[in-house]
Protein backbone atom coordinates (compact mmCIF):
# COMPACT_ATOMS: atom_id res chain seq x y z
CA UNK A 1 0.00 0.00 0.00
CA UNK A 2 1.43 3.38 -1.35
CA UNK A 3 2.38 5.43 1.63
CA UNK A 4 0.34 8.00 3.07
CA UNK A 5 1.73 11.65 3.26
CA UNK A 6 0.64 14.97 4.54
CA UNK A 7 1.78 18.33 3.40
CA UNK A 8 1.23 20.98 5.71
CA UNK A 9 0.40 23.66 4.55
CA UNK A 10 2.19 27.00 4.87
CA UNK A 11 1.14 29.40 8.04
CA UNK A 12 -0.09 32.69 7.36
CA UNK A 13 1.06 35.60 9.24
CA UNK A 14 -2.55 36.73 10.15
CA UNK A 15 -2.44 40.44 11.48
CA UNK A 16 -5.77 43.11 12.42
CA UNK A 17 -7.83 40.64 10.16
CA UNK A 18 -7.84 37.61 7.66
CA UNK A 19 -7.33 39.45 4.72
CA UNK A 20 -4.13 41.35 3.96
CA UNK A 21 -2.80 43.84 6.15
CA UNK A 22 -2.56 47.99 5.09
CA UNK A 23 0.41 49.44 4.96
CA UNK A 24 1.35 50.32 8.50
CA UNK A 25 0.88 53.91 8.56
CA UNK A 26 3.86 56.33 8.89
CA UNK A 27 3.26 59.87 8.35
CA UNK A 28 1.48 62.30 5.98
CA UNK A 29 3.56 63.85 2.84
CA UNK A 30 5.73 66.60 4.43
CA UNK A 31 5.44 70.46 3.86
CA UNK A 32 8.48 72.43 3.04
CA UNK A 33 9.94 73.52 6.62
CA UNK A 34 9.81 77.39 5.92
CA UNK A 35 5.93 76.81 5.20
CA UNK A 36 5.50 75.87 9.36
CA UNK A 37 3.33 78.72 10.16
CA UNK A 38 3.67 81.00 13.49
CA UNK A 39 6.36 78.50 14.82
CA UNK A 40 9.33 81.75 13.94
CA UNK A 41 11.75 80.86 16.92
CA UNK A 42 11.42 76.75 16.62
CA UNK A 43 12.71 77.59 12.88
CA UNK A 44 15.36 79.95 13.71
CA UNK A 45 16.35 76.96 16.12
CA UNK A 46 16.52 74.36 13.70
CA UNK A 47 18.05 76.36 10.65
CA UNK A 48 20.80 77.40 13.02
CA UNK A 49 21.76 73.87 13.41
CA UNK A 50 21.86 72.67 10.22
CA UNK A 51 23.81 76.10 9.57
CA UNK A 52 26.45 75.30 11.91
CA UNK A 53 27.25 71.52 10.57
CA UNK A 54 26.67 70.49 14.01
CA UNK A 55 23.32 69.10 14.43
CA UNK A 56 22.16 67.68 17.76
CA UNK A 57 21.51 63.81 18.03
CA UNK A 58 18.55 63.93 20.21
CA UNK A 59 16.03 66.68 20.63
CA UNK A 60 12.25 67.02 21.96
CA UNK A 61 9.28 68.80 20.32
CA UNK A 62 7.34 70.15 22.78
CA UNK A 63 4.23 72.20 22.77
CA UNK A 64 0.57 72.17 23.33
CA UNK A 65 -1.66 69.79 20.78
CA UNK A 66 -1.67 70.88 17.14
CA UNK A 67 0.72 73.10 16.97
CA UNK A 68 3.20 71.64 14.23
CA UNK A 69 5.34 69.89 16.49
CA UNK A 70 5.18 66.59 14.05
CA UNK A 71 4.52 68.51 11.07
CA UNK A 72 7.49 70.10 12.16
CA UNK A 73 9.91 67.12 12.43
CA UNK A 74 8.92 65.48 9.29
CA UNK A 75 9.93 68.61 7.80
CA UNK A 76 12.65 68.89 9.14
CA UNK A 77 13.56 65.06 8.54
CA UNK A 78 13.30 65.60 4.49
CA UNK A 79 15.80 68.29 4.78
CA UNK A 80 18.67 66.14 6.87
CA UNK A 81 18.27 63.13 4.78
CA UNK A 82 18.77 64.68 1.47
CA UNK A 83 22.22 65.13 -0.14
CA UNK A 84 20.52 68.10 -2.09
CA UNK A 85 19.47 70.11 0.72
CA UNK A 86 21.73 73.32 0.54
CA UNK A 87 20.92 77.04 1.34
CA UNK A 88 18.44 78.65 -0.39
CA UNK A 89 18.18 82.82 -1.34
CA UNK A 90 17.15 83.63 2.39
CA UNK A 91 20.11 81.42 3.79
CA UNK A 92 17.83 78.67 4.79
CA UNK A 93 18.92 75.28 4.13
CA UNK A 94 15.98 73.69 1.68
CA UNK A 95 16.05 70.46 -0.28
CA UNK A 96 15.43 70.45 -4.08
CA UNK A 97 11.93 69.40 -4.47
CA UNK A 98 12.40 66.75 -6.75
CA UNK A 99 15.43 65.17 -6.04
CA UNK A 100 15.15 61.23 -5.05
CA UNK A 101 15.54 61.41 -1.39
CA UNK A 102 12.31 63.53 -1.31
CA UNK A 103 9.81 61.19 -3.81
CA UNK A 104 10.61 58.33 -1.09
CA UNK A 105 10.12 60.52 1.90
CA UNK A 106 6.85 61.67 0.21
CA UNK A 107 6.00 58.27 -0.63
CA UNK A 108 6.43 57.15 3.09
CA UNK A 109 9.03 54.64 2.01
CA UNK A 110 12.31 56.27 2.52
CA UNK A 111 14.45 53.51 4.90
CA UNK A 112 16.05 55.45 6.90
CA UNK A 113 13.11 57.58 8.21
CA UNK A 114 11.59 55.95 10.95
CA UNK A 115 8.19 57.35 12.70
CA UNK A 116 7.49 55.34 16.07
CA UNK A 117 3.49 55.88 16.97
CA UNK A 118 1.32 54.04 19.19
CA UNK A 119 -1.00 52.99 16.22
CA UNK A 120 2.26 50.72 15.19
CA UNK A 121 0.61 48.52 18.06
CA UNK A 122 -1.58 47.07 14.98
CA UNK A 123 0.72 45.63 13.09
CA UNK A 124 2.95 43.79 15.36
CA UNK A 125 3.73 40.34 15.55
CA UNK A 126 2.00 39.29 18.86
CA UNK A 127 -1.68 39.38 19.15
CA UNK A 128 -1.88 40.50 23.00
CA UNK A 129 -0.10 43.99 21.63
CA UNK A 130 -1.75 44.09 18.74
CA UNK A 131 -5.34 43.87 21.02
CA UNK A 132 -4.43 45.96 23.64
CA UNK A 133 -5.58 49.48 24.36
CA UNK A 134 -3.71 52.37 23.15
CA UNK A 135 -2.89 53.87 26.22
CA UNK A 136 0.62 53.77 25.77
CA UNK A 137 3.30 53.04 23.11
CA UNK A 138 4.03 49.11 23.94
CA UNK A 139 7.90 48.47 24.17
CA UNK A 140 7.81 46.12 21.96
CA UNK A 141 6.95 48.91 19.16
CA UNK A 142 10.06 50.95 20.46
CA UNK A 143 12.26 47.80 20.09
CA UNK A 144 11.17 46.94 16.55
CA UNK A 145 11.07 50.95 15.59
CA UNK A 146 13.90 52.28 16.65
CA UNK A 147 15.99 50.54 19.27
CA UNK A 148 16.58 47.71 16.49
CA UNK A 149 16.96 49.62 13.79
CA UNK A 150 19.31 52.36 15.13
CA UNK A 151 22.33 49.90 15.48
CA UNK A 152 21.75 49.18 11.74
CA UNK A 153 23.85 50.38 9.03
CA UNK A 154 21.66 53.14 6.90
CA UNK A 155 20.24 52.29 3.89
CA UNK A 156 20.91 55.45 1.71
CA UNK A 157 24.34 55.80 2.62
CA UNK A 158 24.29 59.70 1.11
CA UNK A 159 26.18 62.43 2.01
CA UNK A 160 23.36 64.38 3.63
CA UNK A 161 23.44 65.90 6.75
CA UNK A 162 21.90 62.90 8.97
CA UNK A 163 22.04 59.14 7.83
CA UNK A 164 19.14 58.46 9.76
CA UNK A 165 15.92 59.60 11.20
CA UNK A 166 13.86 58.28 14.10
CA UNK A 167 10.54 60.61 15.28
CA UNK A 168 8.55 59.18 18.41
CA UNK A 169 5.07 61.02 18.15
CA UNK A 170 3.42 61.50 21.22
CA UNK A 171 6.78 60.16 23.42
CA UNK A 172 4.66 60.88 26.44
CA UNK A 173 2.83 57.71 26.25
CA UNK A 174 6.33 55.66 26.64
CA UNK A 175 5.86 54.50 30.10
CA UNK A 176 8.65 54.44 32.59
CA UNK A 177 10.63 50.96 30.97
CA UNK A 178 10.83 51.93 27.69
CA UNK A 179 11.97 55.59 28.39
CA UNK A 180 14.71 53.77 30.63
CA UNK A 181 15.29 51.41 27.17
CA UNK A 182 16.06 54.06 25.58
CA UNK A 183 18.74 56.32 27.30
CA UNK A 184 21.39 54.31 26.14
CA UNK A 185 19.92 54.83 22.43
CA UNK A 186 19.50 58.77 23.13
CA UNK A 187 22.78 58.95 24.75
CA UNK A 188 25.01 57.17 22.45
CA UNK A 189 23.46 56.81 18.87
CA UNK A 190 25.18 56.04 15.79
CA UNK A 191 26.99 58.84 13.95
CA UNK A 192 24.66 60.53 11.65
CA UNK A 193 21.68 59.71 13.84
CA UNK A 194 18.96 62.18 14.78
CA UNK A 195 16.23 61.42 17.58
CA UNK A 196 13.34 63.57 17.97
CA UNK A 197 10.86 62.84 20.51
CA UNK A 198 7.41 64.48 20.20
CA UNK A 199 5.66 65.74 23.05
CA UNK A 200 2.85 68.12 24.10
CA UNK A 201 3.57 67.01 28.19
CA UNK A 202 7.52 67.37 28.49
CA UNK A 203 7.26 66.83 31.95
CA UNK A 204 5.81 63.02 31.51
CA UNK A 205 9.58 62.55 30.40
CA UNK A 206 12.09 61.11 32.60
CA UNK A 207 14.51 63.82 33.81
CA UNK A 208 17.60 61.59 32.22
CA UNK A 209 15.79 61.35 29.11
CA UNK A 210 15.16 65.70 28.86
CA UNK A 211 19.01 66.29 29.84
CA UNK A 212 20.29 64.16 26.65
CA UNK A 213 18.16 65.74 24.47
CA UNK A 214 18.80 69.50 22.58
CA UNK A 215 14.41 71.61 23.27
CA UNK A 216 12.84 73.13 20.54
CA UNK A 217 9.32 74.42 22.43
CA UNK A 218 6.49 75.26 19.39
CA UNK A 219 3.74 77.47 21.15
CA UNK A 220 0.64 78.68 20.54
CA UNK A 221 -0.23 80.62 17.30
CA UNK A 222 -1.49 84.69 17.82
CA UNK A 223 -3.94 85.29 15.96
CA UNK A 224 -2.30 86.69 12.98
CA UNK A 225 -0.56 83.91 12.45
CA UNK A 226 -4.10 81.51 12.96
CA UNK A 227 -5.92 83.75 10.45
CA UNK A 228 -2.77 83.00 8.12
CA UNK A 229 -3.13 79.46 9.06
CA UNK A 230 -6.55 79.43 7.75
CA UNK A 231 -6.12 80.48 4.94
CA UNK A 232 -4.32 77.93 3.70
CA UNK A 233 -6.78 75.46 4.32
CA UNK A 234 -10.34 74.71 2.50
CA UNK A 235 -12.14 75.19 5.62
CA UNK A 236 -15.85 76.80 5.25
CA UNK A 237 -17.58 78.10 8.09
CA UNK A 238 -19.74 80.84 8.91
CA UNK A 239 -18.42 83.68 10.85
CA UNK A 240 -19.95 82.59 14.22
CA UNK A 241 -18.83 78.93 13.94
CA UNK A 242 -14.88 80.72 12.94
CA UNK A 243 -15.61 82.63 15.80
CA UNK A 244 -15.85 79.91 18.31
CA UNK A 245 -13.72 77.63 16.51
CA UNK A 246 -11.05 80.16 16.66
CA UNK A 247 -11.78 80.79 20.86
CA UNK A 248 -11.79 76.69 21.50
CA UNK A 249 -8.38 76.32 19.56
CA UNK A 250 -6.63 78.45 22.12
CA UNK A 251 -3.80 79.38 19.08
CA UNK A 252 -3.40 75.65 17.69
CA UNK A 253 -3.84 74.72 14.70
CA UNK A 254 -4.67 71.26 14.93
CA UNK A 255 -7.42 71.20 17.63
CA UNK A 256 -8.97 74.37 15.09
CA UNK A 257 -8.97 71.38 12.97
CA UNK A 258 -10.04 68.21 15.33
CA UNK A 259 -13.45 70.32 16.54
CA UNK A 260 -14.22 71.42 13.03
CA UNK A 261 -13.94 67.99 11.72
CA UNK A 262 -15.87 66.50 14.44
CA UNK A 263 -18.11 69.34 14.62
CA UNK A 264 -18.18 69.97 17.95
CA UNK A 265 -19.61 73.22 17.58
CA UNK A 266 -22.56 71.88 16.94
CA UNK A 267 -22.44 70.05 20.58
CA UNK A 268 -21.46 73.17 21.68
CA UNK A 269 -25.05 74.42 20.47
CA UNK A 270 -26.72 71.68 21.34
CA UNK A 271 -25.98 71.25 24.82
CA UNK A 272 -25.37 74.94 25.97
CA UNK A 273 -29.06 75.33 27.30
CA UNK A 274 -28.22 72.05 29.70
CA UNK A 275 -25.05 73.95 30.50
CA UNK A 276 -26.83 77.22 31.19
CA UNK A 277 -29.13 74.86 33.81
CA UNK A 278 -25.96 73.96 35.50
CA UNK A 279 -24.68 77.40 35.81
CA UNK A 280 -28.12 77.95 38.23
CA UNK A 281 -27.16 75.22 39.71
CA UNK A 282 -29.91 73.54 38.23
CA UNK A 283 -29.40 69.43 37.31
CA UNK A 284 -30.27 68.99 34.11
CA UNK A 285 -31.92 65.23 34.06
CA UNK A 286 -30.88 64.99 30.22
CA UNK A 287 -26.94 66.19 30.55
CA UNK A 288 -25.61 62.90 30.84
CA UNK A 289 -27.43 60.92 28.59
CA UNK A 290 -27.10 63.14 26.00
CA UNK A 291 -22.98 63.79 26.53
CA UNK A 292 -22.74 59.77 26.48
CA UNK A 293 -25.20 60.00 22.72
CA UNK A 294 -23.51 62.63 21.48
CA UNK A 295 -19.85 60.68 21.84
CA UNK A 296 -21.66 57.12 20.79
CA UNK A 297 -22.75 58.84 17.68
CA UNK A 298 -19.55 59.88 16.30
CA UNK A 299 -17.61 57.12 17.67
CA UNK A 300 -19.88 54.92 15.49
CA UNK A 301 -19.86 57.51 12.38
CA UNK A 302 -15.35 57.52 13.13
CA UNK A 303 -15.37 53.99 12.77
CA UNK A 304 -17.82 53.72 9.70
CA UNK A 305 -15.79 56.29 7.88
CA UNK A 306 -12.92 54.33 8.72
CA UNK A 307 -14.51 51.14 6.46
CA UNK A 308 -15.05 53.44 3.49
CA UNK A 309 -11.54 54.22 3.65
CA UNK A 310 -10.24 51.17 4.49
CA UNK A 311 -9.05 51.68 8.18
CA UNK A 312 -9.79 49.30 10.73
CA UNK A 313 -10.76 51.70 13.41
CA UNK A 314 -11.44 50.51 16.81
CA UNK A 315 -14.66 51.35 18.45
CA UNK A 316 -12.79 51.79 21.70
CA UNK A 317 -10.27 53.84 20.47
CA UNK A 318 -13.17 55.79 18.72
CA UNK A 319 -14.86 55.97 21.94
CA UNK A 320 -11.83 57.58 23.82
CA UNK A 321 -11.42 60.44 21.06
CA UNK A 322 -15.54 61.81 21.28
CA UNK A 323 -14.82 61.81 25.31
CA UNK A 324 -11.76 63.67 24.82
CA UNK A 325 -13.73 66.02 22.38
CA UNK A 326 -16.29 65.97 25.12
CA UNK A 327 -14.03 67.12 27.85
CA UNK A 328 -12.23 69.19 26.01
CA UNK A 329 -15.51 71.19 25.09
CA UNK A 330 -16.29 71.36 28.95
CA UNK A 331 -13.33 72.28 30.12
CA UNK A 332 -12.91 75.21 27.67
CA UNK A 333 -16.22 76.29 28.42
CA UNK A 334 -15.44 76.71 32.14
CA UNK A 335 -11.64 78.21 31.54
CA UNK A 336 -13.09 80.93 29.94
CA UNK A 337 -15.38 81.98 32.97
CA UNK A 338 -12.45 81.75 35.51
CA UNK A 339 -12.01 85.50 34.18
CA UNK A 340 -15.30 86.46 35.81
CA UNK A 341 -14.99 86.82 39.29
CA UNK A 342 -18.67 86.24 39.88
CA UNK A 343 -18.23 82.76 38.01
CA UNK A 344 -14.46 82.12 39.26
CA UNK A 345 -15.68 79.54 42.27
CA UNK A 346 -18.14 77.67 40.09
CA UNK A 347 -16.00 77.31 37.24
CA UNK A 348 -13.04 76.19 39.42
CA UNK A 349 -15.38 73.05 40.54
CA UNK A 350 -16.41 72.33 37.22
CA UNK A 351 -12.83 71.73 36.20
CA UNK A 352 -12.49 69.63 39.68
CA UNK A 353 -15.84 67.60 37.82
CA UNK A 354 -14.08 67.12 34.64
CA UNK A 355 -10.73 65.63 36.69
CA UNK A 356 -13.00 63.49 38.17
CA UNK A 357 -14.80 62.25 35.29
CA UNK A 358 -11.65 61.24 33.90
CA UNK A 359 -10.44 59.58 36.80
CA UNK A 360 -13.47 57.29 36.77
CA UNK A 361 -12.86 56.56 32.82
CA UNK A 362 -8.96 55.88 33.64
CA UNK A 363 -10.65 52.77 36.07
CA UNK A 364 -13.49 51.37 33.33
CA UNK A 365 -16.60 53.08 35.03
CA UNK A 366 -19.33 53.24 31.88
CA UNK A 367 -19.34 56.35 29.93
CA UNK A 368 -23.38 56.60 30.82
CA UNK A 369 -22.21 56.72 34.65
CA UNK A 370 -19.13 58.95 33.81
CA UNK A 371 -21.69 61.27 32.08
CA UNK A 372 -24.44 61.29 34.76
CA UNK A 373 -21.72 62.09 37.46
CA UNK A 374 -20.44 64.86 35.53
CA UNK A 375 -23.43 66.54 35.25
CA UNK A 376 -24.00 66.51 38.83
CA UNK A 377 -20.75 67.46 39.32
CA UNK A 378 -21.53 70.23 36.70
CA UNK A 379 -24.78 71.78 38.39
CA UNK A 380 -23.60 71.19 42.69
CA UNK A 381 -23.59 74.38 44.04
CA UNK A 382 -20.63 75.99 45.38
CA UNK A 383 -20.21 76.99 48.73
CA UNK A 384 -21.08 80.43 48.65
CA UNK A 385 -24.65 78.91 47.09
CA UNK A 386 -25.18 76.56 50.08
Amino acid sequence: MAKRTTKKKPLLKRLPSDNAPPPIPTYPTPIPLSSIIGQPHALDILNRSMQSNRVHHAWIFHGPKGTGKFTAAIAWASILLDPTSAPDLNGNIAPDPTSQTQHLINAGTHPDLHVVRKEMARYNDNKKIREAKLASIPKAVVEEHLIHPVSLASASNTNSIASKVFIVDESELLNLETQNAILKTLEEPPPGTVIILVTSNQDRLLPTIRSRCQRVIFAPLDDDAMRAWITTTNIETTPEHHQWLLSTANGSPGQYLNAHNADIYQWATDLEPLFAQCDRHQYPLTLGSRMAQLIDDWAKAWVKTGEKIGENRSKLVANQIGTAHMLNLIADRYRKQLTTPAKTHHALQAIDAIDRAQNELSTNVQLRFVMDHLAAGLSEPTHECV
